[in-house]
């Protein structure tokens, strides 16, 4: 977090959170009431003071309020760079992937350190080239399609993504279970009693 942001924070400790304002979309977008930000300062101001409480709701600190975020998705969104390293849309590299997922819509779910992400549908083209099978076999679509069906290639045949020098099974997971099984709060929203 900016140094400015933790001083003001100390200097006023109970400025009134924000709720259902700011949003982070598919894509990656800062997006407030629905419009995306496009102000490149705004943004890495935003990115930088991104956070998230003990309870798994995420939030831009704006000086000494919060500003609690409504998810489309995920509180990440990863993204190939130049080079086919993954970066988060804050700009942050993956160095740590702890686990893959597909949801039924054929969504795929990354686990990096900071948390799970989704991969923007922008790169999911240039990734499919490394889901293989265990043999190094690419995965074509019809696989694919076959695992998140739960069709017997998924009992049969596993599949992983290969990424650098690692290989990490793929696995299914439905999209209403994700924000449950990562402990985050998609629509974060002030508890009775709150200001």
């Amino acid at each position: 977090m900016d140094p400015s942001v933790i001083r003001a924070m100390a200097r006023w400790p109970n400025v009134p959170a924000v709720y259902g304002w700011l949003s982070l979309d598919r894509r990656g977008r800062w997006c407030l009431q629905g419009e995306p930000v496009i102000h490149r300062g705004a943004i890495e101001f935003m990115n930088r003071n991104y956070a998230c409480t003990d309870a798994g709701q995420w939030h831009f600190q704006n000086g000494p309020q919060r500003v609690f975020v409504d998810l489309d998705y995920t509180p990440w969104i990863y993204f190939l760079d130049g080079s086919r390293n993954i970066v988060d849309q804050a700009g942050e590299p993956v160095s740590d992937l702890r686990g893959t997922w597909l949801d039924e819509e054929g969504n795929l779910l990354l686990l990096g350190e900071r948390g799970i992400g989704l991969m923007c549908d922008r790169d999911l083209q240039l990734v499919s080239d490394d889901l293989r099978f265990a043999d190094d076999a690419i995965c074509d679509e019809g696989c694919i399609a076959d695992l998140i069906e739960g069709g017997v290639l998924s009992a049969t045949r596993r599949i992983f993504f290969k990424w650098g020098n690692e290989r990490i099974e793929l696995k299914t997971l439905l999209r209403a279970r994700v924000a449950e099984q990562f402990g985050f709060d998609p629509r974060p929203r002030a508890a009775d009693g709150d200001v």
